[in-house]
């Protein structure tokens, strides 16, 4: 697999540079900023990745402020900053997406492999649209969308599918709480193409799906997580999914954390191999009812 190399990873990979620059010359950021004639809470999120540095002249000038002469060392820096500049496949979609999306949907591009674990309701690239329509519609006079943001959100769920399904796809490893799966959603109808779909995706040599029995006394994080990892150049990532926030985060005590809450699930979830014999037993279930 060719490493991915998108707008958001390039922008993460220099902001990252930057903060060792920085740091490594003892500058605060209100020094830094204060060279780009910007504010801290800017060049914090340059730093972290969620924002461009628009101007190659900036660069320069924190450049020249950490002393960093070596040509080569300058060249690259500049490659990075430019290729951060390009045009994110999502831009269209990005008015409809939460706090903390869009650098989370950017990084997912790139990534290698992702492992998620989803409490209350399946997985976002294990959807299907009408399932994802549903959950979309359902709310929507709760939260006081509009036909626009609902449409959006639904276009882009099924974009980011390609990652899954693609000549270049990411190793995918699920797990999901039984009660998210017997939730009904839309309708009966609706969840049984819903299982069909899981059990089709699952089939896929890079695809690994588990359910974590509800009558288990197992462990369960309280929170939706995907863990991100990159072929090389970028640490890991977690996405912690909040109501209407996502925090992305690379500190290794979290991704850590997160790591492990993970592999205990794991540990406890029904073997992959038993995941379309329980799919295939919802199904009978909510036919029945």
């Amino acid at each position: 697999m060719a490493a991915r190399r998108g707008p958001t990873f390039r922008r993460r990979e220099l902001g990252k540079e930057l903060r060792r620059l920085r740091e490594k010359k003892g500058f605060g950021t209100k020094e830094a900023a204060a060279a780009i004639e910007s504010s801290e809470s800017k060049l914090n999120r340059v730093e972290s990745g969620h924002n461009q540095l628009p101007r190659v002249r900036d660069l320069e000038d924190l450049l020249e402020l950490y002393g960093v002469t070596d040509r080569a060392d300058r060249e690259h820096l500049l490659m990075l900053h430019r290729d951060s500049l390009s045009a994110d496949w999502y831009r269209p979609y990005q008015n409809f997406m939460p706090s903390g999306q869009p650098l989370y949907v950017g990084l997912e591009s790139d990534a290698a492999s992702m492992r998620a674990w989803h409490a209350q309701l399946v997985f976002g690239l294990l959807q299907t649209e009408n399932y994802a329509r549903a959950l979309f519609t359902t709310a929507k006079p709760i939260d006081e969308r509009t036909t626009e943001f609902v449409e959006e959100s639904i276009a882009l769920r099924m974009k980011r599918k390609e990652i899954v399904h693609g000549d270049d796809p990411i190793e995918l490893r699920v797990i999901l709480d039984e009660a998210a799966l017997r939730r009904v959603v839309g309708s009966a109808d609706i969840m049984r193409e819903q299982y069909e779909e899981i059990q089709r995706v699952s089939a896929l040599d890079h695809v690994t799906v588990q359910v974590l029995p509800q009558n288990l006394p197992a462990y369960r994080a309280l929170a939706n997580f995907v863990i991100l990892d990159f072929d090389a150049g970028l640490d890991p990532v977690v996405m912690d999914e909040g109501a209407s926030v996502m925090t992305v985060s690379d500190k290794p005590r979290e991704v850590w954390k997160h790591a492990r809450r993970f592999d205990a699930m794991r540990e406890s979830a029904l073997a992959p191999a038993r995941t379309a014999e329980f799919l295939q037993r919802l199904a009978r279930e909510i036919d029945d009812h």
